[in-house]
């Protein structure tokens, strides 16, 4: 830790996965003090989605540290070593750990950190020009100094605008599991969205649709439940020389490649489509299911009076106007990256795109110098699918430190992939 009143070499705000990382690989290292600033009391990650059976779309490797340090104390298997779990792992045959079990393997790595303060909220940051650090004051009324910040504040539910100012009880699906009980004594739910959230909902509530007796729509504005992307040569663009090309492409291109590449880390896993179908087709053998699956429909407007939502539908393809009416709203609309506003005294010395993005360096540097403020996810429209990816948090923080050390502390792979992306 920092001596009084001398500067952390950085400091971390936002303890998600990707932060967390960065705290584990930069505990044993003595040349870099830094310290990381949480508003939540301890970890968690999207605990209103804890559905039973629910698991990562990426497999255990993809932990905080393993894909940069495979000897690291805060792996997974250490994790499950220290649980009594691990042969239980070993014969389960499953790569892929459920989201309870991840959450519990953070809050495990979390508490055998010293650099970590919970229940710290930030509220200002600026910059000292004669000093050359930034400031950082809390709620509390604390000030802490550091040369470098990391940005890991994550990215809050994105609401669509329809639903801007709707009243009622609707909710976005981060808070499913706490008002669960309360939708499922309505006499219809209405769920709006498309991926592995969505879906997940969809089955939970399909699979108890005849104990309860509600009517249950799934609206998309896609045109099929599509599935996530999981071939290995896909997988490939998860890959250093992946950002290399995508990086250094024309903003333009990028931006039309984002669009175009949701469909590689937003999709559906595929065993659960089929296993939405097979419930369908089971539980309609007795009767119809009182079911909508209604693809190709935007939600152009809502409106909510006497207990009941009126959807306002778009059918895209058809170009048709409808409505449908339910008592129940739950938005699967997923989330999206808000600037801190806690960054405004110090927006000048960020850099921003032709689209008001953050114009994110190779090095995830996002600040003028190139090296004092890094960014943590929120990079999908300059470093692409790899942004978002958990296996991919490990290599960025290896970088991150690397920048902040000067040199290579944990080796960088610079070159993975069979194929080629640029000419």
């Amino acid at each position: 830790m920092s001596a009084p009143n001398e500067p952390f070499d950085f400091i971390g705000i936002g303890l998600g996965p990707f932060n967390l990382g960065l705290a584990c690989l930069t505990e044993p290292i003595d040349e870099l003090n830094g310290v990381f600033l949480e508003s939540k009391p301890d970890f968690e990650w999207h605990s209103g989605m804890f559905l039973e059976g629910a698991h990562l779309q990426t497999p255990f490797m993809s932990d905080l540290v393993t894909l940069a340090d495979p000897t690291s104390p805060y792996s997974f298997l250490n994790y499950l070593k220290d649980r009594g779990r691990l042969y239980s792992f070993y014969i389960r045959e499953n790569f892929y750990p459920l989201r309870t079990e991840y959450n519990d393997y953070c809050r495990w790595a979390a508490a055998q950190l010293s650099s970590i303060r919970f229940s710290t909220t930030v509220t200002r940051v600026e910059y000292d020009e004669a000093a050359e650090v930034y400031t950082v004051r809390t709620e509390a009324g604390e000030v802490l100094t550091a040369r470098r910040l990391v940005l890991g504040t994550g990215t809050p539910p994105h609401l669509p605008d329809a639903c801007q100012g709707l009243g009622g009880d609707f909710l976005h699906n981060s808070r499913y599991l706490d008002h669960k009980q309360e939708l499922q004594r309505k006499k219809s739910i209405t769920l709006i969205g498309s991926g592995q959230s969505a879906a997940e909902i969809y089955y939970d509530l399909l699979s108890e649709i005849d104990v309860h007796g509600y009517r249950l729509n799934w609206v998309t504005r896609s045109p099929r439940f599509f599935p996530l992307e999981y071939t290995k040569l896909t997988l490939e663009m998860t890959s250093p020389e992946y950002i290399d090309y995508f990086h250094a492409l024309p903003e333009e291109t990028r931006y039309r490649l984002e669009s175009g590449q949701k469909g590689l880390f937003k999709g559906i896993d595929g065993d659960l489509i089929d296993a939405i179908f097979d419930l369908l087709y089971q539980k309609n053998i007795a009767a119809p299911v009182p079911t909508r699956l209604l693809t190709n429909s935007a939600l152009t407007g809502a409106r909510y009076a006497d207990g009941v939502y009126t959807l306002a539908l778009r059918q895209e393809e058809q170009g048709k106007a409808y409505e449908i009416e339910t008592e129940g709203l739950i938005l699967a609309t997923g989330y999206k990256y808000a600037v801190p506003a806690f960054l405004e005294p110090v927006r000048d010395r960020l850099r921003w795109d032709g689209q008001g993005r953050f114009d994110v360096a190779r090095n995830y540097a996002i600040d003028t110098t190139g090296r004092g403020v890094f960014l943590q996810n929120a990079g999908v429209h300059t470093h692409s699918i790899t942004s978002p990816d958990l296996g991919m948090g490990p290599y960025r923080n290896a970088y991150i430190i690397g920048e902040m050390l000067g040199s290579q502390y944990y080796t960088v792979e610079k070159s993975i992939a069979f194929q080629e992306f640029a000419v």
